[in-house]
């Protein structure tokens, strides 16, 4: 292992059994696709990592963009580097830079997906309220999937995210929802145009956020984000918000010039609204009934993953 400054890599072509385990322990990872733009934009999730080395992630029909990104660009990149909750001391940030796949089939029975839904239920045991049979038709959307699997092409291991002061406020569009947070990840791209990410700590400039990115990491000119979440040890309190900008090298360091901020948290309420409008308009698009969710095989998983 090459150490370089503060940063180190370590490439592989499968992970490990020893990366497994750092994998495993994140409750969340900032996970990347590209935008019809081709603006690289991460949203934490929480993947499943199966026996073979590859990943299982699903996306509700009521937030179906990263389904669409996929099928158009399947080239994406996960980061493992936000640890709270994982019981890891000083733990590796793991980059996975991978392909993945989203048929257009909903499911809605845990089948196959039993052992994810069994680690989402005990990671987030607030998600077992949407069982409830009064949340039920109001949440049911929570409970058709679009499934993604995740195939690893390069796996980059970083050292723990280093301490720094908070992001500081300033003028600029997007520090309503950067400052306080200690770090960022940036969404950028490399030569050929696919993801990668890197946790960065953006500071404010005349135009722009700077960002200082790891040696080992090539980025080049373009659309980019920065994405800001934190949650709580049972991944509840979420909270996140994407600031879509334009990245260049400007004297010799990167700066993000903000365009946009999308802050889903401004409104829940309109939030939900959106959600439910989507999946009228998903099914609609495709002419399909509204699904019958199993209530009771998924009952049934999240009992035994209270257990």
């Amino acid at each position: 292992m090459t150490l370089r400054g503060w940063w180190y890599s370590f490439r592989v072509s499968l992970i490990d059994s020893d990366l497994a385990a750092i994998i495993r322990a994140y409750r969340t990872c900032e996970f990347a696709t590209l935008a019809k733009d081709g603006t690289p934009m991460a949203w934490p999730v929480s993947p499943l990592l199966r026996a073979d080395g590859t990943f299982t992630l699903t996306t509700s029909v009521g937030f179906p963009q990263k389904a669409f990104n996929i099928r158009r660009d399947g080239r994406v990149a996960l980061l493992f580097s936000e640890p709270h909750g994982s019981g890891l001391a000083q733990s590796e940030q793991v980059l996975v830079r991978a392909t993945a796949t989203c048929p257009d089939e909903i499911v809605t029975t845990p089948g196959d997906l039993a052992e994810y839904w069994s680690m989402l239920f005990q990671r987030q045991p607030s998600s077992r309220a949407y069982l409830n049979r009064l949340m039920r038709p109001v949440v049911d959307w929570y409970f058709m999937r679009l499934v993604i699997t995740i195939a690893p092409t390069q796996v980059i291991t970083h050292p723990p995210v280093a301490q720094a002061q908070p992001i500081p406020g300033c003028d600029l569009p997007g520090s309503a929802v950067l400052s306080g947070f200690p770090s960022a990840v940036l969404s950028a791209r490399d030569p050929e145009g696919a993801p990668v990410l890197a946790r960065v700590h953006p500071q404010p400039g005349m135009t722009g956020y700077h960002v200082d990115i790891p040696d080992d990491i090539t980025v080049t000119s373009g659309p980019a984000s920065l994405l800001v979440h934190r949650h709580d040890d049972k991944l509840a309190n979420l909270r996140f918000a994407l600031v879509r900008g334009s990245l260049a090298d400007i004297d010799g360091q990167w700066q993000l010039t903000p365009t946009q901020v999308v802050d889903p948290a401004s409104s829940a309420l309109r939030t939900l609204r959106r959600t439910q409008r989507s999946t009228r308009e998903y099914l609609r698009r495709r002419n399909l009934p509204r699904p019958r969710i199993d209530w009771a095989e998924f009952a049934a998983v999240a009992s035994a993953a209270k257990r």
